[in-house]
Protein backbone atom coordinates (compact mmCIF):
# COMPACT_ATOMS: atom_id res chain seq x y z
CA UNK A 1 0.00 0.00 0.00
CA UNK A 2 1.37 3.28 -0.89
CA UNK A 3 0.21 6.77 0.53
CA UNK A 4 1.12 10.57 0.28
CA UNK A 5 4.14 11.56 -1.36
CA UNK A 6 1.41 13.06 -4.37
CA UNK A 7 3.27 16.40 -5.07
CA UNK A 8 6.75 14.58 -6.01
CA UNK A 9 5.01 12.09 -7.87
CA UNK A 10 3.55 15.03 -9.60
CA UNK A 11 6.80 16.49 -10.29
CA UNK A 12 8.80 13.60 -11.29
CA UNK A 13 5.88 12.57 -14.08
CA UNK A 14 6.06 16.36 -15.47
CA UNK A 15 9.82 15.57 -15.65
CA UNK A 16 9.34 12.66 -17.49
CA UNK A 17 6.95 13.71 -19.39
CA UNK A 18 9.61 16.43 -20.89
CA UNK A 19 11.44 13.15 -22.88
CA UNK A 20 14.60 14.77 -21.97
CA UNK A 21 17.61 13.77 -19.85
CA UNK A 22 16.89 14.63 -16.14
CA UNK A 23 18.83 14.23 -12.92
CA UNK A 24 16.27 14.60 -9.96
CA UNK A 25 17.99 13.78 -7.04
CA UNK A 26 16.28 12.29 -3.94
CA UNK A 27 17.30 12.40 -0.44
CA UNK A 28 16.39 11.91 3.19
CA UNK A 29 16.74 9.70 6.38
CA UNK A 30 17.03 6.31 6.62
CA UNK A 31 13.09 4.70 7.00
CA UNK A 32 11.68 7.91 5.25
CA UNK A 33 10.40 6.00 2.54
CA UNK A 34 12.26 7.32 -0.11
CA UNK A 35 12.64 4.22 -2.45
CA UNK A 36 8.59 3.65 -2.08
CA UNK A 37 8.60 6.62 -3.78
CA UNK A 38 10.90 5.42 -6.28
CA UNK A 39 9.02 2.11 -6.90
CA UNK A 40 5.60 3.55 -7.12
CA UNK A 41 7.17 5.89 -9.74
CA UNK A 42 8.79 3.40 -12.17
CA UNK A 43 6.17 1.05 -11.56
CA UNK A 44 5.07 1.24 -15.26
CA UNK A 45 8.35 2.81 -16.85
CA UNK A 46 11.36 0.64 -18.49
CA UNK A 47 14.04 0.77 -15.71
CA UNK A 48 17.25 -0.50 -14.68
CA UNK A 49 17.07 0.01 -11.01
CA UNK A 50 21.03 -0.56 -9.12
CA UNK A 51 21.15 -0.68 -5.21
CA UNK A 52 24.49 0.59 -3.97
CA UNK A 53 26.09 -1.40 -1.54
CA UNK A 54 28.78 -0.66 1.66
CA UNK A 55 31.40 -3.17 -0.49
CA UNK A 56 34.23 -2.68 -2.69
CA UNK A 57 34.17 -0.93 -6.35
CA UNK A 58 34.37 -4.08 -8.07
CA UNK A 59 31.40 -5.90 -6.09
CA UNK A 60 29.63 -2.65 -6.84
CA UNK A 61 30.40 -2.96 -10.54
CA UNK A 62 29.16 -6.19 -10.67
CA UNK A 63 26.04 -5.64 -9.10
CA UNK A 64 25.68 -2.65 -11.50
CA UNK A 65 26.57 -4.72 -14.58
CA UNK A 66 23.40 -7.21 -13.48
CA UNK A 67 21.04 -4.58 -13.08
CA UNK A 68 21.60 -3.46 -16.64
CA UNK A 69 21.78 -6.55 -18.31
CA UNK A 70 18.72 -8.06 -16.64
CA UNK A 71 17.16 -5.07 -18.10
CA UNK A 72 18.46 -5.89 -21.71
CA UNK A 73 18.53 -9.67 -21.73
CA UNK A 74 15.69 -10.46 -19.61
CA UNK A 75 17.72 -11.57 -16.62
CA UNK A 76 19.90 -13.85 -18.52
CA UNK A 77 23.27 -14.61 -17.97
CA UNK A 78 25.22 -10.94 -16.99
CA UNK A 79 28.77 -10.35 -18.46
CA UNK A 80 30.57 -7.77 -16.20
CA UNK A 81 31.85 -4.19 -17.50
CA UNK A 82 35.44 -3.60 -16.97
CA UNK A 83 34.80 -0.36 -15.42
CA UNK A 84 31.58 2.27 -14.24
CA UNK A 85 32.15 4.85 -17.18
CA UNK A 86 32.03 1.75 -19.75
CA UNK A 87 28.37 0.41 -17.70
CA UNK A 88 27.38 3.56 -17.33
CA UNK A 89 27.67 5.20 -20.95
CA UNK A 90 26.41 1.82 -22.21
CA UNK A 91 23.14 3.24 -20.68
CA UNK A 92 23.41 6.33 -22.06
CA UNK A 93 23.75 5.51 -25.64
CA UNK A 94 21.27 2.98 -24.85
CA UNK A 95 18.59 5.67 -24.04
CA UNK A 96 19.68 7.74 -27.45
CA UNK A 97 16.18 6.06 -29.20
CA UNK A 98 13.71 5.15 -25.91
CA UNK A 99 13.51 6.80 -22.63
CA UNK A 100 14.99 4.49 -19.59
CA UNK A 101 14.89 5.29 -15.92
CA UNK A 102 18.33 4.75 -14.27
CA UNK A 103 18.03 4.47 -10.54
CA UNK A 104 21.13 4.35 -8.38
CA UNK A 105 19.87 4.01 -4.96
CA UNK A 106 21.94 4.45 -1.69
CA UNK A 107 24.50 6.44 -4.36
CA UNK A 108 26.85 7.36 -0.98
CA UNK A 109 28.03 4.08 -0.82
CA UNK A 110 28.97 3.76 -4.98
CA UNK A 111 30.32 6.91 -4.68
CA UNK A 112 32.69 6.05 -1.81
CA UNK A 113 33.62 2.78 -2.98
CA UNK A 114 34.85 4.39 -6.16
CA UNK A 115 35.97 8.24 -5.46
CA UNK A 116 35.90 8.77 -9.68
CA UNK A 117 32.30 7.96 -9.69
CA UNK A 118 30.88 11.49 -9.59
CA UNK A 119 33.53 12.77 -12.05
CA UNK A 120 32.25 10.15 -14.54
CA UNK A 121 29.08 10.79 -14.65
CA UNK A 122 29.69 14.36 -14.88
CA UNK A 123 31.92 13.59 -18.12
CA UNK A 124 28.83 11.39 -19.75
CA UNK A 125 26.54 13.85 -18.65
CA UNK A 126 27.98 16.58 -20.24
CA UNK A 127 28.49 14.55 -23.09
CA UNK A 128 25.07 13.06 -23.59
CA UNK A 129 22.67 15.39 -21.98
CA UNK A 130 21.51 17.03 -25.24
CA UNK A 131 20.81 13.75 -26.96
CA UNK A 132 19.93 11.53 -23.98
CA UNK A 133 16.38 10.17 -22.92
CA UNK A 134 18.22 9.43 -19.65
CA UNK A 135 16.03 9.77 -16.70
CA UNK A 136 18.36 9.30 -13.85
CA UNK A 137 17.65 9.29 -10.37
CA UNK A 138 20.46 9.22 -7.62
CA UNK A 139 18.74 8.44 -4.05
CA UNK A 140 20.59 8.61 -0.96
CA UNK A 141 20.23 8.15 2.78
CA UNK A 142 23.77 9.81 4.05
CA UNK A 143 22.13 13.43 4.49
CA UNK A 144 25.26 15.45 4.67
CA UNK A 145 26.68 13.34 1.99
CA UNK A 146 24.30 13.78 -0.14
CA UNK A 147 24.55 18.08 0.19
CA UNK A 148 28.02 18.77 0.32
CA UNK A 149 28.92 16.12 -2.24
CA UNK A 150 26.14 15.43 -4.97
CA UNK A 151 24.09 19.25 -4.31
CA UNK A 152 27.13 21.55 -2.60
CA UNK A 153 28.75 23.66 -5.08
CA UNK A 154 32.39 21.91 -5.05
CA UNK A 155 30.49 18.29 -6.14
CA UNK A 156 31.55 18.00 -9.67
CA UNK A 157 27.49 17.30 -10.37
CA UNK A 158 26.80 20.52 -9.20
CA UNK A 159 24.51 22.43 -12.17
CA UNK A 160 23.67 19.61 -13.53
CA UNK A 161 20.54 18.46 -11.37
CA UNK A 162 17.21 19.05 -12.56
CA UNK A 163 15.38 18.72 -9.41
CA UNK A 164 16.11 17.57 -5.95
CA UNK A 165 13.46 16.32 -3.55
CA UNK A 166 14.28 16.11 0.37
CA UNK A 167 12.03 13.00 1.80
CA UNK A 168 10.86 14.19 4.76
CA UNK A 169 8.63 12.27 7.35
CA UNK A 170 4.49 12.44 7.02
CA UNK A 171 2.70 15.21 9.18
CA UNK A 172 0.12 14.15 11.36
CA UNK A 173 -2.73 14.22 8.97
CA UNK A 174 -0.79 11.99 5.97
CA UNK A 175 0.08 9.65 9.16
CA UNK A 176 -3.60 9.12 9.45
CA UNK A 177 -3.94 7.62 6.49
CA UNK A 178 -2.12 4.49 7.31
CA UNK A 179 -4.86 3.69 9.67
CA UNK A 180 -8.48 2.65 9.21
CA UNK A 181 -9.46 1.54 12.66
CA UNK A 182 -7.92 4.07 15.12
CA UNK A 183 -9.87 6.61 16.47
CA UNK A 184 -9.44 10.16 16.17
CA UNK A 185 -7.78 10.45 19.42
CA UNK A 186 -5.23 7.65 18.85
CA UNK A 187 -4.12 8.58 15.61
CA UNK A 188 -2.70 11.36 18.19
CA UNK A 189 -1.62 9.06 20.87
CA UNK A 190 0.45 6.64 17.78
CA UNK A 191 1.44 10.29 16.22
CA UNK A 192 3.05 10.88 19.25
CA UNK A 193 4.68 8.18 20.05
CA UNK A 194 6.13 6.92 16.73
CA UNK A 195 5.60 9.91 14.28
CA UNK A 196 5.48 10.32 10.77
CA UNK A 197 7.92 7.83 9.44
CA UNK A 198 6.92 5.63 7.49
CA UNK A 199 8.29 2.16 8.41
CA UNK A 200 7.36 3.53 11.91
CA UNK A 201 3.92 3.74 10.90
CA UNK A 202 4.09 0.31 9.63
CA UNK A 203 5.02 -1.40 12.99
CA UNK A 204 1.80 -0.27 14.34
CA UNK A 205 -1.67 -2.26 14.36
CA UNK A 206 -4.66 -0.72 14.14
CA UNK A 207 -6.53 -3.62 15.26
CA UNK A 208 -4.97 -3.20 18.61
CA UNK A 209 -5.19 -0.93 21.26
CA UNK A 210 -2.73 1.84 21.92
CA UNK A 211 -1.35 0.72 24.70
CA UNK A 212 -0.73 -2.92 23.06
CA UNK A 213 0.78 -1.05 20.22
CA UNK A 214 3.38 0.58 22.94
CA UNK A 215 4.06 -2.66 24.93
CA UNK A 216 4.92 -5.03 21.56
CA UNK A 217 6.64 -2.08 19.91
CA UNK A 218 9.14 -0.58 22.79
CA UNK A 219 8.42 -2.51 25.75
CA UNK A 220 9.67 -5.96 24.07
CA UNK A 221 13.19 -6.51 23.50
CA UNK A 222 12.72 -8.75 20.37
CA UNK A 223 11.30 -5.70 18.53
CA UNK A 224 12.18 -3.60 15.53
CA UNK A 225 11.66 -0.79 17.19
CA UNK A 226 13.25 -1.62 20.85
CA UNK A 227 16.33 -1.23 18.98
CA UNK A 228 16.07 1.17 16.83
CA UNK A 229 17.69 4.13 17.78
CA UNK A 230 20.68 2.77 18.32
CA UNK A 231 21.07 0.65 14.95
CA UNK A 232 20.30 4.24 13.29
CA UNK A 233 23.04 6.06 15.03
CA UNK A 234 25.76 3.19 14.33
CA UNK A 235 24.37 3.58 10.85
CA UNK A 236 24.90 7.05 10.56
CA UNK A 237 27.16 8.34 12.97
CA UNK A 238 31.06 7.60 14.01
CA UNK A 239 30.81 7.63 17.69
CA UNK A 240 26.81 6.53 18.31
CA UNK A 241 27.58 6.61 22.52
CA UNK A 242 28.24 10.36 22.30
CA UNK A 243 25.17 11.15 20.10
CA UNK A 244 23.27 8.99 22.20
CA UNK A 245 24.04 10.61 25.54
CA UNK A 246 23.02 13.70 23.55
CA UNK A 247 19.86 12.45 22.75
CA UNK A 248 19.41 11.29 26.46
CA UNK A 249 20.59 14.52 27.78
CA UNK A 250 17.86 16.87 25.96
CA UNK A 251 14.87 13.80 26.24
CA UNK A 252 15.84 14.75 30.40
CA UNK A 253 15.28 18.38 29.77
CA UNK A 254 18.59 19.75 29.11
CA UNK A 255 17.72 22.03 26.13
CA UNK A 256 20.53 24.14 25.94
CA UNK A 257 24.08 23.70 24.70
CA UNK A 258 25.26 24.52 28.45
CA UNK A 259 23.33 21.50 30.02
CA UNK A 260 23.82 19.06 27.48
CA UNK A 261 27.49 19.70 27.30
CA UNK A 262 27.43 19.06 30.96
CA UNK A 263 25.25 16.46 31.42
CA UNK A 264 27.64 14.62 28.26
CA UNK A 265 30.68 15.72 29.74
CA UNK A 266 32.01 17.49 26.54
CA UNK A 267 33.28 20.70 25.62
CA UNK A 268 30.41 22.60 24.03
CA UNK A 269 32.07 23.07 20.87
CA UNK A 270 32.31 19.16 20.10
CA UNK A 271 28.58 19.29 21.48
CA UNK A 272 27.49 21.63 19.00
CA UNK A 273 29.25 20.04 16.08
CA UNK A 274 27.03 16.63 17.23
CA UNK A 275 23.65 18.76 17.56
CA UNK A 276 24.45 19.81 13.92
CA UNK A 277 24.60 16.36 12.39
CA UNK A 278 21.38 15.49 14.50
CA UNK A 279 19.43 18.36 13.16
CA UNK A 280 20.93 17.18 9.88
CA UNK A 281 19.28 13.26 10.57
CA UNK A 282 15.96 15.20 11.42
CA UNK A 283 16.21 13.63 14.80
CA UNK A 284 17.04 17.03 16.78
CA UNK A 285 15.57 20.39 16.31
CA UNK A 286 17.03 23.90 17.28
CA UNK A 287 14.59 26.39 17.90
CA UNK A 288 15.05 30.30 19.27
CA UNK A 289 12.12 32.56 19.74
CA UNK A 290 10.31 33.30 16.27
CA UNK A 291 10.59 36.52 17.00
CA UNK A 292 13.76 36.95 17.46
CA UNK A 293 17.47 35.58 15.84
CA UNK A 294 19.46 35.83 19.06
CA UNK A 295 21.30 32.34 19.79
CA UNK A 296 21.49 32.97 23.50
CA UNK A 297 17.97 31.98 23.71
CA UNK A 298 18.37 28.82 21.32
CA UNK A 299 16.88 25.35 22.76
CA UNK A 300 17.60 21.94 21.52
CA UNK A 301 14.64 19.93 21.65
CA UNK A 302 14.07 16.33 19.65
CA UNK A 303 11.80 16.36 16.66
CA UNK A 304 11.60 13.09 15.82
CA UNK A 305 8.44 11.64 17.61
CA UNK A 306 9.80 7.73 17.79
CA UNK A 307 13.38 8.82 19.40
CA UNK A 308 11.33 11.53 21.92
CA UNK A 309 9.07 9.02 23.24
CA UNK A 310 12.00 5.94 23.01
CA UNK A 311 14.55 8.21 24.91
CA UNK A 312 11.82 9.57 27.23
CA UNK A 313 10.86 6.16 28.77
CA UNK A 314 12.53 3.10 27.69
CA UNK A 315 16.17 3.48 29.03
CA UNK A 316 14.99 4.46 32.14
CA UNK A 317 12.79 1.58 32.60
CA UNK A 318 15.67 -1.00 30.23
CA UNK A 319 16.19 -2.99 33.30
CA UNK A 320 12.81 -3.98 34.27
CA UNK A 321 11.91 -4.30 30.56
CA UNK A 322 14.66 -6.54 29.88
CA UNK A 323 13.26 -8.80 32.51
CA UNK A 324 9.42 -9.11 31.00
CA UNK A 325 7.39 -6.36 33.53
CA UNK A 326 6.13 -5.04 30.06
CA UNK A 327 3.12 -4.32 32.47
CA UNK A 328 4.47 -2.60 35.33
CA UNK A 329 6.70 0.02 33.16
CA UNK A 330 3.54 0.89 30.95
CA UNK A 331 1.67 1.57 34.16
CA UNK A 332 4.30 4.57 34.91
CA UNK A 333 3.92 5.32 31.37
CA UNK A 334 0.95 5.90 31.10
CA UNK A 335 0.86 8.42 33.91
CA UNK A 336 3.21 10.45 32.04
CA UNK A 337 1.12 10.45 28.88
CA UNK A 338 -0.77 13.38 29.25
CA UNK A 339 1.76 15.90 30.12
CA UNK A 340 4.00 14.20 26.95
CA UNK A 341 1.64 15.00 24.82
CA UNK A 342 0.99 18.36 25.63
CA UNK A 343 4.06 19.17 22.76
CA UNK A 344 3.39 16.93 20.22
CA UNK A 345 -0.58 18.66 20.42
CA UNK A 346 0.99 21.77 20.02
CA UNK A 347 2.75 20.01 16.63
CA UNK A 348 -0.23 18.69 15.30
CA UNK A 349 -1.57 22.57 15.62
CA UNK A 350 1.01 24.03 13.81
CA UNK A 351 0.43 21.70 10.50
CA UNK A 352 -3.28 22.26 11.08
CA UNK A 353 -2.55 26.41 10.81
CA UNK A 354 -0.03 25.97 8.31
CA UNK A 355 -2.82 23.96 6.28
CA UNK A 356 -5.65 26.84 7.18
CA UNK A 357 -2.86 29.13 5.72
CA UNK A 358 -2.19 27.12 2.64
CA UNK A 359 -6.14 27.50 1.89
CA UNK A 360 -6.37 30.88 3.14
CA UNK A 361 -8.53 30.19 5.66
CA UNK A 362 -6.26 31.44 8.77
CA UNK A 363 -7.56 34.32 10.56
CA UNK A 364 -4.65 36.62 8.75
CA UNK A 365 -2.07 35.05 6.61
CA UNK A 366 1.26 34.25 8.13
CA UNK A 367 4.86 34.16 7.05
CA UNK A 368 5.80 32.02 9.53
CA UNK A 369 5.50 30.78 13.41
CA UNK A 370 6.69 28.85 15.77
CA UNK A 371 7.07 29.28 19.72
CA UNK A 372 7.99 32.18 21.91
CA UNK A 373 9.52 32.79 25.00
CA UNK A 374 10.77 35.24 26.97
CA UNK A 375 10.83 38.16 29.58
CA UNK A 376 7.24 39.79 31.18
CA UNK A 377 8.36 42.70 32.86
CA UNK A 378 4.44 43.44 34.00
CA UNK A 379 4.70 40.10 36.06
CA UNK A 380 8.65 40.12 36.03
CA UNK A 381 8.36 36.33 35.25
CA UNK A 382 9.35 34.21 31.84
CA UNK A 383 6.28 34.02 29.61
CA UNK A 384 5.65 31.27 26.90
CA UNK A 385 3.63 31.41 24.34
CA UNK A 386 2.72 28.23 22.22
CA UNK A 387 2.15 29.09 18.84
CA UNK A 388 2.72 32.51 17.26
CA UNK A 389 2.44 33.20 13.80
CA UNK A 390 3.39 36.19 12.33
CA UNK A 391 3.70 38.78 9.18
CA UNK A 392 5.86 41.42 8.98
CA UNK A 393 4.78 44.01 11.99
CA UNK A 394 0.86 44.20 10.86
CA UNK A 395 -0.67 41.26 12.42
CA UNK A 396 -0.05 38.10 14.57
CA UNK A 397 -1.90 34.99 15.59
CA UNK A 398 -1.12 34.25 18.94
CA UNK A 399 -2.28 30.44 20.16
CA UNK A 400 -2.78 28.66 23.30
CA UNK A 401 -2.41 24.03 23.29
CA UNK A 402 -4.36 22.54 25.75
CA UNK A 403 -3.72 18.38 25.91
CA UNK A 404 -6.19 18.49 28.93
CA UNK A 405 -9.48 16.23 30.08
CA UNK A 406 -11.07 19.37 31.31
CA UNK A 407 -12.19 22.19 28.84
CA UNK A 408 -10.43 25.24 28.69
CA UNK A 409 -11.97 27.64 30.72
CA UNK A 410 -11.91 31.75 30.69
CA UNK A 411 -8.32 32.38 32.71
CA UNK A 412 -6.46 30.51 30.01
CA UNK A 413 -7.70 32.89 26.98
CA UNK A 414 -7.21 35.95 29.54
CA UNK A 415 -3.40 34.52 30.16
CA UNK A 416 -2.98 34.66 26.24
CA UNK A 417 -4.39 38.40 25.94
CA UNK A 418 -1.86 39.65 28.69
CA UNK A 419 0.82 37.86 27.25
CA UNK A 420 -0.23 39.24 24.02
CA UNK A 421 0.50 42.65 25.06
CA UNK A 422 3.90 42.02 25.13
CA UNK A 423 4.24 42.46 21.21
CA UNK A 424 2.54 45.69 19.04
CA UNK A 425 1.20 44.51 16.27
CA UNK A 426 -1.71 46.73 14.64
CA UNK A 427 -4.05 43.47 14.69
CA UNK A 428 -4.28 40.63 16.99
CA UNK A 429 -5.72 37.29 16.65
CA UNK A 430 -6.33 34.40 19.16
CA UNK A 431 -6.55 30.71 18.67
CA UNK A 432 -7.52 28.16 21.39
CA UNK A 433 -6.73 24.50 20.84
CA UNK A 434 -8.65 22.47 23.05
CA UNK A 435 -8.37 18.15 23.55
CA UNK A 436 -11.68 18.71 24.82
CA UNK A 437 -13.12 21.93 24.04
CA UNK A 438 -14.02 25.41 25.96
CA UNK A 439 -16.41 25.93 29.19
CA UNK A 440 -19.43 28.09 28.64
CA UNK A 441 -17.32 31.13 30.30
CA UNK A 442 -14.81 30.81 27.68
CA UNK A 443 -17.43 30.47 24.44
CA UNK A 444 -18.97 33.54 25.66
CA UNK A 445 -16.00 35.67 25.90
CA UNK A 446 -14.80 34.53 22.42
CA UNK A 447 -17.80 35.71 20.72
CA UNK A 448 -17.67 38.94 22.22
CA UNK A 449 -14.25 39.84 21.36
CA UNK A 450 -14.98 38.77 17.96
CA UNK A 451 -11.33 38.23 17.17
CA UNK A 452 -11.27 34.85 18.98
CA UNK A 453 -11.42 31.33 16.89
CA UNK A 454 -11.94 28.17 19.40
CA UNK A 455 -10.40 24.50 18.21
CA UNK A 456 -11.40 21.35 19.34
CA UNK A 457 -9.43 18.59 18.47
CA UNK A 458 -12.54 17.06 17.00
CA UNK A 459 -12.61 20.17 14.76
CA UNK A 460 -8.67 18.92 13.90
CA UNK A 461 -9.85 15.76 12.72
CA UNK A 462 -12.74 16.99 10.39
Amino acid sequence: MFIGRDKELQTLNQLYKTNNFQLPIIYGRRRVGKTALINEFVKDKDTVFFTGLETNVRQNLENFSKAVFDYTNGFGSAPVFQAFQEALEYVFLLSKDKQIVLVIDEYPYVAKSYKGFASVLQVLIDKYKDMSKLFLILCGSSMSFMEEQVLGYKSPLYGRRTAQFKINPFDFFESCQYFKNFSSLDMALIYGVVGGTPQYLLQMNDTLSVEENIKNNFLNTTSYLFEEPNNLLKQEVREPAIYNAIISAIATGNSKLSEISNKVGEETSACSAYLKNLISLGIIKKETPITEKSSKKTIYTIADNMFRFWYRFVPTNMSIIQNGMSEAVYKNISEHIPSYMGAVFEEICKQYLWKLNRENKAAATFMDLGRWWGNDPNSKSEAEIDILAVSGKDSAIFCECKWTNDPVDLSVLETLIKRSNLFSYNKKYYYLFAKNGFTSGCVKRAKEMGNVILIAYDDIME
